[in-house]
């Protein structure tokens, strides 16, 4: 069955223990939010991840989204907890105050996020998307825009949606052909038709702000012709109240895989009004600003499944009676033991535990740099962060989805038949958590930015925001005995991490295929080294307060187990990678197109 129960100790030990040294931290601009307001926001988050949104999971899987002449319905109790949620300042967490926001820590958001989408993943999308829009918005539309349109969408009033996708082209946007004309009044008529389009339209709002990539008359060939428009479902009166239709109509929702409760609409523009946001032909950059939010926030959609794969796991693995113990009876009155008993079962526990684990400890991190960005007075620690950032946001994007689907699929596994069969719940996992490797840019295409863009740039200079931290932890930390083999397998992977980038770098220049080859299994050893040096010091924090005596030694001890099962069964995937990586492309591309 479906159960969670926010992590909100675990939370609190990434936030306030763990990060403490990465020189992200004590930002004058977020003074107000103390570890107990903090803790506090945290709390209330998981209540209404549990009470609100956790009930109506599967009910909305269930009866899904419904088309009714023109109009999408979403399934019932979602229009009652969107208004609970908006009401409740949700919807405005990260935002800023300037246009009704609270300002939040992007590591307290992240978090906040994490606990929607496990909770409810489906739901999450109609206010996650609201905010990837306003950020764009926030940053490349003109003031008369942002004033009257920002506040409303902040606060959840209004939605928003962003418009890529077409019959024609997915990745290759420079294929797109919707069309903006210019009017003699500063604003442009819209017309093409776009897919794909999530929370395209619904009943939780009152208007839905399109964000369109489309093209001017003039505009050159492929991306570079590229603009980006406002484009609202509804054109408001200058009271901010719905007026007329604005020729944004729903052609069909997809009939999807998962993520039923979401509407993935077809939206036609016929000569919809709509406005310039940045300049002519840059729509690009003003998408982009958008889309790296979202990738991040996707990525933590993908830590959210695995962390609600894996309750739904140990539930049942304590609850399901079947055969007996390897090392003899644990349950005498019983016909038979808990499947908790069994090694297997516990190597998929484990493993769920330990990505989900791997990648908040991780999510925190780049969270915190995330504010940096933003908050820091210190050129050289916002040039950090913005370093950290761009390096990590397609690995959080395409890491935490790959393990937060495998954490889906193992939920299943641990149930067995029980797992395929619709009413335990955790088949749902599986098919919601699918669509995060999709969208917002495939995971292949985030390897690929990676190796092609980010490795790269700037003569390799964001690869040395995380290098030189891995690195002076691992010198710090070589005399420690105890710890002495977690150390030496972390340095081991990090050398295999920094040989393999000196190879794409050298084979990559050469023959651009080389790096193409290498980028996916690249991408994931640049995150199980990540992961890695975020469990080496957790482990080292764990063993320190448990030398110091605490309340909580069962937290500490759990997580020093944690911390050594990575080591010791998911790090030497690195192993595997590099090998991967260094055998070249010869293979791959050996075969000729019509031999496959």
């Amino acid at each position: 069955m479906q159960v969670y129960e926010a992590p909100l100790r675990d939370m609190r030990f990434v936030i306030h223990e763990l990060h403490q040294d990465d020189g992200f931290g004590n930002l004058e601009a977020l003074e107000e939010f103390t570890p107990d307001l903090v803790d506090a926001i945290l709390e209330e988050a998981g209540k209404v991840a549990q009470e609100v949104l956790l009930p109506l999971n599967r009910s909305g899987d269930i009866e899904g989204c419904t088309l009714e002449n023109g109009v999408v319905r979403t399934p019932k109790g979602f229009k009652e907890a969107y208004d609970l949620f908006r009401e409740g300042g949700w919807c405005a967490l990260a935002s800023d105050p300037e246009w009704g926001g609270q300002g939040l820590p992007e590591a307290v958001n992240k978090m906040t996020e994490e606990m929607i989408c496990s909770a409810n993943l489906s739901f999450s999308l109609y206010p996650g998307l609201t905010h990837g829009g306003t950020t764009a918005i926030e940053a490349y539309a003109s003031d008369e825009l942002k004033q009257f349109y920002l506040p409303r969408m902040v606060s959840g009033e209004w939605s928003g949606t962003m418009c890529l996708t077409e019959p024609h082209c997915g990745t290759d946007l420079g294929m797109l052909r919707t069309k903006a004309v210019p009017q003699d009044d500063g604003s442009y008529k819209i017309s093409g038709t776009k897919i794909f389009i999530s929370a395209g339209e619904h009943d939780l709002t009152e208007n839905i702000i399109h964000l369109v990539l489309a093209r001017l008359p003039d505009a050159p060939e492929g991306v570079k012709g590229i603009s980006l428009f406002l484009v609202p479902k509804y054109l408001p009166k200058e009271d901010g109240t719905p007026g007329p239709s604005n020729g944004v109509s729903v052609a069909a929702i997809e009939h999807k895989m998962g993520l039923k409760a979401s509407a993935t609409c077809q939206l036609n523009f016929d000569e919809s009004v709509g406005w310039l946001v940045g300049k002519p032909h840059k729509g690009m950059e003003a998408m982009f600003k958008m889309m790296n939010t979202e990738r991040v926030s996707v990525g933590i959609q993908g830590l959210g499944i695995g962390e609600a794969a894996y309750q739904s796991a140990v539930y049942y693995a304590r609850e399901r009676l079947q055969g007996r113990s390897l090392s003899g009876v644990k349950n005498p009155s019983g016909p038979a033991d808990p499947i908790i008993v069994h090694p297997d079962v516990r190597r998929m526990l484990m493993t769920m535990r330990a990505y989900n684990e791997g990648c908040r400890a991780l999510g925190a991190w780049v969270s915190r740099a995330l504010d940096a960005e933003k908050h820091a007075t210190d050129p050289a620690v916002k040039q950090r962060a913005e370093d950290f950032i761009a390096l990590m946001t397609p690995v959080v994007k395409a890491l935490f989805t790959d393990l937060g689907h495998e954490s889906a699929n193992l939920a299943v596994q641990v149930y067995g038949g029980h797992g395929y069969i619709a009413e335990s719940g955790v088949e749902q996992y599986a098919r919601d958590a699918r669509i995060a490797m999709i969208y917002e840019g495939t995971n292949g295409i985030q390897a690929l930015d990676l190796v092609g863009r980010k490795m790269p740039a700037h003569m390799g200079r964001y690869l040395r925001s995380f290098f030189h931290p891995v690195s002076q932890f691992i010198e710090a930390s070589k005399g420690d005995e105890q710890f002495q083999p977690m150390i030496e397998a972390l340095e081991k992977a990090f050398g295999a991490l920094q040989l393999s980038t000196a190879t794409i770098a050298q084979k990559g220049m050469k023959d651009p295929e080389e790096a193409g080859a290498a980028a996916t299994d690249y991408l994931r050893l640049t995150g199980l080294v990540a992961m890695a040096y975020c469990f080496a010091k957790s482990a080292l924090i764990a063993r320190d307060r448990l030398a110091g005596g605490t309340e909580e030694a069962g937290f500490y001890k759990a997580k020093l187990a944690t911390a050594q099962f990575y080591f010791d069964r998911i790090l030497p995937q690195a192993t595997a990678a590099f090998l991967a990586i260094k055998a070249g492309k010869r293979s791959m591309m050996a075969l000729e197109d019509a031999a496959f």
